[in-house]
């Protein structure tokens, strides 16, 4: 007599791990490669320097604060500016003469890409719109 299985049932009763494919060795040993490679030359070249407040000791207002919180990602060697270059030209924010303030506090707040929502305990209300300020009031000379 046949059972009525439900289908969150399996036929195969043994272990999830032995009904999983094997990895295939050749992948796992290409992959170590283009690690290793990719990190040596990471290593030959240097990680580069990113732009912290030691870079611009007379930055006051929301220009600190940018470099405080945004500079990371989108200083000259952020991900973040990478990331932009691809599609906005200058990626550089601090370089462009484009930005709403408005825009700025929406991005930062909401996301936008790649980008995480920032939260406001790690940046405030006043401090955001210090920053926002500072971006729309752009281009700066300061970005390099």
């Amino acid at each position: 007599m046949s059972r009525n299985r439900h289908p969150s049932e399996s036929w195969d009763r043994r272990p999830l791990a032995r009904r999983l494919p094997k990895p295939i060795p050749a992948f796992a040993g290409m992959t170590a490669l283009v690690l290793a490679l990719a990190a040596s030359v990471v290593m030959a070249q240097g990680m580069p320097k990113p732009t912290t407040s030691v870079d611009r000791p007379n930055a006051t207002g929301g220009e600190k604060l940018y470099v405080e919180h945004c500079a990371m990602c989108h200083g000259p060697n952020g991900m973040g500016t990478g990331l932009l270059g691809r599609r906005v030209q200058p990626a550089l924010l601090e370089q462009r003469n484009n930005l709403a303030a408005a825009y700025v506090i929406t991005a930062a707040r909401r996301g936008s890409g790649n980008m995480p929502a920032i939260p406001r305990g790690e940046v405030s209300d006043a401090e955001l719109q210090q920053i926002a300020d500072y971006l729309a009031a752009g281009p700066h000379g300061a970005a390099k």
